[in-house]
């Protein structure tokens, strides 16, 4: 845990320290009045008692509590300002991280689980961390300093109640063994939760048009219930130990008063030794008792925070160097690529596609034609051979600078929920208002954006959910326009439009294209026939490689799909 803690503490070290001294200060004007809590004790049983001498110890105690106020209020301030800082900068590193890691990672992993981490594993960090360790540093420091007053009164009582620390400390290793242990299965199971009420969202349309909706959605309700029980078992499998600690503080506080009753009966004890042990030795415990929960949720936070330093673990994509090609021809050289291992998508796959030319991927589903647009924009790097944009080895350029180079246009369009006006905007953050206008005009957004309440600055919703298909797809050229750069990857960007809005996409994506490197991923072969070139894929290998004409007068693959797609021109549903 201290490991972990220090990775954080890395975030803010100047702002760290100031609150470990602010600790320290604080667990001493609360512990130090004790001492004088005893000096006047100690004069009420004095044969004599010294009225002003009395008085002063009052005053003094006074004037701590005073300042003990004030400690206690910047402490306060600072521990969480000090908290809610790291917090907010591991959800600052785990975002930045997370751009930096290659679509694998998350083709891989739960997106749920991700977004746990970033979420839920932080904030746990922050309620217990901001709540528990203020209270542990004045537990600690509270007891160190009672200890050494206790131990000036009577050595022989101090050691009869500190003998109760080593069980205590037995108690709280089995706890925190059971912690982890629980606390893992707890973790798992909430982020089940997450993962499966996410699917729960994202797919309610076809949850309900099948009546899977309540109970039924089977998936959802078993981990809700295998949450309830693992919270159940967190709670209660340590509970006992917890408890049995503080009982064993009670008893060795009934043994301490046993055995100073029998000294004082002896006379080898003082009336004002026992009203101090009396008073003062439970208060040793008061603590103790707090360390003792405190330690098990705090074991419970570093299964957060081991999750969240295991994700800034995983090792980023390739950095590369910040190397720009001078021309923008692409080229794949005997590239192989699986996204698992064992399973090969592509396999030696060459071609080049040279620069202000356009190049058309066809064919069936599964050939691998998405993925060579992936590879092309350092979404994945490959495991054989090599991607080059202008000569240059996209390995050897920081993902960030391939990016630059790079527009694309997919069938999936996702809008963030903010206006027309921002989300075209996000393809070039510095443009000016009328350079936004005219890639939106450009892109035949203006059309309809008028005709909305509040036109550019009308929202689109989650994901784009406030508008048709069409529309998103033409804020998304929108966006690609204004960008700028000399690629364009395009991915089926009109296959699932109607004829009306095809016409307007088909008109935004001829201005997209003007002189630049175009590589088109299409199903619809009558959209690529002016093609310079088209590459016939099959089973993740280059099938057919040429022109339009020059790959119907081969009567190969893509003489049999332009065939197929001729014939499905005219189909309709048949009554039966």
């Amino acid at each position: 845990m201290i490991k972990n803690l220090f990775l954080v503490f890395k975030t803010a070290p100047a702002m760290v320290r100031k609150n470990i001294l602010l600790e320290l200060l604080h667990s001493m004007f609360i512990a130090v009045p004790t001492g004088f809590l005893l000096l006047i004790v100690q004069e009420l049983f004095s044969g004599e008692v010294n009225q002003r001498r009395l008085w002063s110890y009052v005053l003094i105690m006074l004037s701590l509590l005073m300042v003990q106020l004030f400690v206690s209020v910047k402490t306060i301030v600072g521990t969480n300002t000090m908290t809610y800082t790291l917090s907010t900068n591991l959800r600052l590193r785990l975002g930045n991280h997370l751009q930096r890691l290659s679509m694998g990672t998350f083709k891989q992993r739960d997106p749920g689980d991700l977004a746990s981490v970033v979420l839920q594993d932080v904030a746990n960090f922050e309620m217990i961390f901001g709540h528990t360790v203020g209270n542990m540093a004045a537990a600690f420091f509270a007891t160190l300093i009672i200890s050494v007053f206790l131990f000036l009164t009577d050595w022989r009582l101090a050691l009869v109640l500190l003998a109760a620390l080593p069980l205590c400390w037995m108690m709280i290793r089995i706890s925190n063994y059971l912690i982890v242990q629980q606390g893992g299965k707890h973790v798992e199971a909430r982020n089940a939760i997450g993962a499966r009420f996410l699917e729960y969202i994202q797919g309610i349309r076809h949850i309900k048009s099948f009546g899977m909706t309540g109970p039924r959605f089977g998936s959802l309700d078993k981990a809700l219930n295998d949450f309830r029980r693992a919270s159940i078992r967190t709670e209660a499998i340590p509970g006992p130990f917890v408890l049995t600690g503080g009982l064993v503080l009670e008893l060795f506080f009934l043994l301490m008063l046993g055995i100073a009753v029998t000294f004082f009966a002896q006379g080898s004890l003082s009336a004002a030794v026992l009203i101090t042990f009396l008073i003062i030795g439970y208060r040793l415990y008061e603590p103790l008792k707090i360390v003792l929960v405190d330690y098990v949720i705090l074991r419970y936070m570093n299964i957060s925070l081991s999750r969240v330093i295991e994700v800034l673990q995983i090792p980023e994509q390739g950095s590369g160097t910040k190397r720009k090609p001078t021309g923008y021809e692409i080229c794949f050289e005997e590239v192989s690529f699986g996204y698992q291992e064992d399973k090969e998508v592509l396999h030696q796959l060459s071609f080049k596609v040279a620069e202000n030319s356009m190049m058309a991927l066809v064919g069936p589903s599964g050939s691998g034609k998405t993925t060579v647009t992936a590879l092309i924009a350092r979404f994945w790097d490959v495991q054989k051979g090599k991607v080059t944009i202008g000569g240059i080895d996209v390995k050897d350029m920081e993902p960030g600078e391939v990016y630059k180079l790079i527009s694309e246009v997919f069938q999936e369009v996702y809008l963030f929920d903010d206006s027309i006006y921002n989300n075209i905007r996000f393809g070039k953050m510095d443009a000016t208002e009328e350079e936004v206008i005219r890639a939106a005009d450009l892109a035949q957004v203006l059309d309809f954006a008028w005709e909305l309440p509040g036109g550019l600055q009308a929202r689109t919703g989650e994901g784009g959910n406030l508008l048709s298909g069409g529309q998103k797809q033409r804020i998304s050229i929108a966006r690609a326009l204004l960008k700028d750069a000399p690629i364009v990857l395009l991915d089926e960007a009109t296959a699932s439009l109607d004829p009306e809005n095809e016409i307007h996409i088909q008109k935004a994506i001829q201005e997209l294209v003007k002189n630049k490197t175009v590589i088109v991923v299409a199903h619809k072969l009558a959209t690529i026939r002016n093609a310079d070139q088209i590459l016939v894929l099959n089973k993740g290998s280059l099938d057919e490689q040429g022109t339009h004409s020059n790959l119907m007068d081969k009567k190969g693959l893509y003489h049999h799909l332009w065939g197929i797609q001729q014939q499905l021109g005219g189909w309709k549903i048949k009554k039966a």
